[in-house]
């Protein structure tokens, strides 16, 4: 498994303003799409291409397009929806799965309650998008959920991780060589006594969408 903390001033900047208990919630969101940009451009570096020559207004140029089949992207209901038109920007041709999980307050067990996504992801590299990595079971459980599916790259992308969280994915893949990647704006401090990332940014959905 491969973990990749984009330090960069942009993201530190952003990320400042996003923690901001004060800032409001359009600003939120936006900032957060702006932050997802910046993380998809690291975590779609490895996202399969195939050559391709077009003709320029002087002659052949030499590139490359998106493979087939196309990248699917996987927000993770509700707060993941706040971070899909900033990756849907970089790669408007993929595809837009999503899973509804949530996490027990108590056993901090997290649970699926609905998906749509193909049967088969056979092939498929998934980019699963999640603002948290807190304790860590959500993501194992999307991850786990793709791999059963057949899918052959994931990567995660969370806006803050904690090391705890971190720990725990590490330690669930430990020596499996399964193409799972995280890549993350940031590695906090700790977990609390409720599993919440200190010092974090409060709840990602409430502050993106409001209590409701």
């Amino acid at each position: 498994m491969k973990i990749h903390v984009a330090n960069h001033p942009l993201i530190s900047h952003k990320l400042t303003v996003l923690r901001d208990e004060t800032t409001p919630s359009p600003t939120f969101r936006q900032l957060t799409e702006e932050i997802v940009m910046l993380l998809a451009y690291e975590a779609t570096r490895d996202v399969h291409v195939v050559p391709v020559d077009v003709k320029t207004p002087v002659a052949i140029a030499h590139g490359a397009q998106l493979a087939k089949p196309r990248p699917v992207v996987v927000p993770i209901l509700r707060a993941g929806l706040g971070m899909l038109e900033g990756m849907v920007r970089l790669i408007p041709t993929a595809e837009v799965g999503f899973l509804g999980m949530v996490r027990d307050e108590k056993t901090l067990q997290a649970s699926t309650y609905a998906n749509r996504l193909p049967e088969d992801l056979t092939g498929r590299q998934c980019y699963i998008l999640d603002p948290m990595l807190a304790t860590g079971g959500t993501l194992i459980a999307a991850i786990n959920y793709l791999l059963e599916r057949g899918a052959s790259d994931i990567t995660a992308i969370c806006i803050i991780s904690s090391p705890e969280g971190i720990a725990t994915l590490e330690k669930e893949y430990e020596g499996k060589n399964l193409p799972i990647t995280l890549v993350t704006g940031a590695l906090d401090e700790k977990l609390n006594e409720k599993g919440y990332i200190v010092p974090g940014l409060g709840d990602a959905g409430d502050r993106l969408y409001g209590v409701v």
